[in-house]
């Protein structure tokens, strides 16, 4: 028998070790596949969690910057308007010396401009204005009505808003390219134009009030000596500025100029004493030969302030109602222009009393879903105006119709002629169908 030579069987061996070789390296692969797909499958599926999460959260969070927090809704029978246009919380609002507009201001970085003939209409039209960069806290007008100012809340600073009538009646608002200098160290409570253009007032919270120019330059500087200033306004009739804090009265000054227009001085003019505790909140008659104030010591007050300051006679009590509210939380007031009727906020409601008898006529709870902020009536009487979170709501001033009701009958038992007689009958049934129409007057 013939034995294989050795280069042939040299040849098999190699053959049959690389074959062996190819299964080995092949078993191998498909093991450490096996094994990558056992990792990566719980890491696909965390992943695909986390996706499945993160969009599920995106949505959420795109579900709540569409779902606009909801208005407060309130209602009574005396509710003449709720106006609704802003989308942020207002803080302020005045109306115009003319009685066509109403300005308010929110945190929605604009100024609105109402016009009052809408008030009792269904739909409530009003002109924008943006605050660029920042948000108004104070909104004033000026007397001629062609300007308002602001008080910048990030800014700490007065703008000036020009208004510039369109051929459409609509308005264009213009910022002025200066804002007035930084002064106030302590944020800023109120700001006021007097009624004939010649000051502006701004007041902070420490014991500062300051007199400005319309150009920015500040003509005095008063320290209320109070601890501090809880609130503080000009006179409609432009001569005092007054001011609230901490002690237990109100602080008048006259603000004097000259025969030809230039400012010459601030002079103490007088003082409202009366009350024991802190005193909230004043306001002036549309005159100033009235004032009412609201203190900390659960009182409001009506003064007689038609007085000879200048020899040293002190304004006369008239009037002295209780308001407990006012001994727990701080209080905002509003005086008729006739100072028939008193109107007293706190929390987010309201309370309405007749000057002439001391007596509580209205209270209206919840008007809103935040704090009142502002209160004021407009310039005629009629309404009553609150705002507080992102809505003005109007209030017909029934008070006032049976304050004039009272009066035109007292003041017919004395009257000495026909005409005053006849004239006076006249003025009594307007208010009296007024009430007849708001189903308030009283049988």
């Amino acid at each position: 028998m013939e034995l294989p030579q050795m280069p042939e069987l040299m040849g098999l061996s190699l053959l049959v070790g690389l074959l062996a070789l190819m299964a080995t390296a092949a078993v191998a692969r498909g093991w450490l596949r096996a094994e990558e797909d056992k990792i990566s499958k719980p890491l696909c599926q965390k992943a695909n969690e986390c996706k499945k999460s993160g969009s599920k959260k995106q949505k959420q969070n795109q579900r709540i910057r569409k779902e606009k927090p909801q208005q407060h809704n309130f209602t009574h029978r005396l509710l003449a308007a709720a106006l609704k246009s802003h989308s942020g919380n207002i803080s302020c609002m005045d109306f115009s010396s003319n009685g066509k507009y109403l300005a308010t201001c929110a945190d929605d970085r604009t100024v609105r401009i109402w016009s009052t003939k809408d008030f009792l209409q269904r739909e409530h039209r009003s002109m924008r204005a943006n605050v660029e960069l920042d948000h108004a806290t104070l909104v004033r007008f000026s007397p001629d009505c062609r300007a308002f100012i602001v008080w910048l809340a990030s800014g700490d600073t007065l703008r000036v808003f020009k208004m510039t009538k369109r051929e459409d009646g609509g308005f264009t608002f213009t910022a002025t390219p200066e804002d007035f200098p930084k002064k106030h160290k302590a944020p800023v409570i109120n700001i006021g134009i007097a009624d004939t253009g010649k000051f502006i007032m701004t007041a902070s919270s420490d014991t500062t009030v300051l007199i400005w120019n319309l150009k920015g330059h500040v003509l005095s500087t008063i320290n209320t000596n109070q601890m501090n200033n809880t609130y503080a306004a000009i006179s409609p009739c432009s001569r005092f500025v007054g001011s609230c804090g901490f002690t237990p009265d109100v602080k008048v000054w006259e603000v004097c100029f000259g025969k030809k227009g230039e400012f010459q001085e601030v002079a103490r003019a007088f003082e409202l004493k009366g009350h024991s505790a802190a005193v909230h909140s004043f306001a002036f008659s549309s005159d100033a030969r009235r004032m009412a104030s609201v203190s900390k010591d659960g009182t409001w007050k009506l003064w007689d302030t038609d007085v000879e300051y200048k020899k040293q006679q002190d304004p006369y009590l008239l009037r002295t109602g209780l308001f407990e509210e006012a001994s727990t939380m701080p209080c905002r007031l509003a005086l008729s222009p006739d100072t028939h009727v008193l109107a007293l906020a706190s929390g987010t409601s309201i309370h309405v009393f007749n000057t002439r008898r001391g007596e509580k006529e209205e209270c209206f709870k919840h008007v809103h879903g935040e704090c009142i902020t502002d209160l004021t009536f407009d310039i005629t009487g009629r309404f009553l105006a609150s705002c507080g979170d992102r809505a003005v709501r109007l209030f017909h001033n029934t008070p006032g119709h049976r304050a004039v009701v009272e009066e035109m009958q007292s003041l017919m038992k004395r009257a000495s002629s026909e005409s005053t007689r006849q004239r006076l009958q006249q003025q009594l049934n307007q208010a009296q169908e007024a009430l007849k129409s708001l189903g308030s007057l009283k049988k």
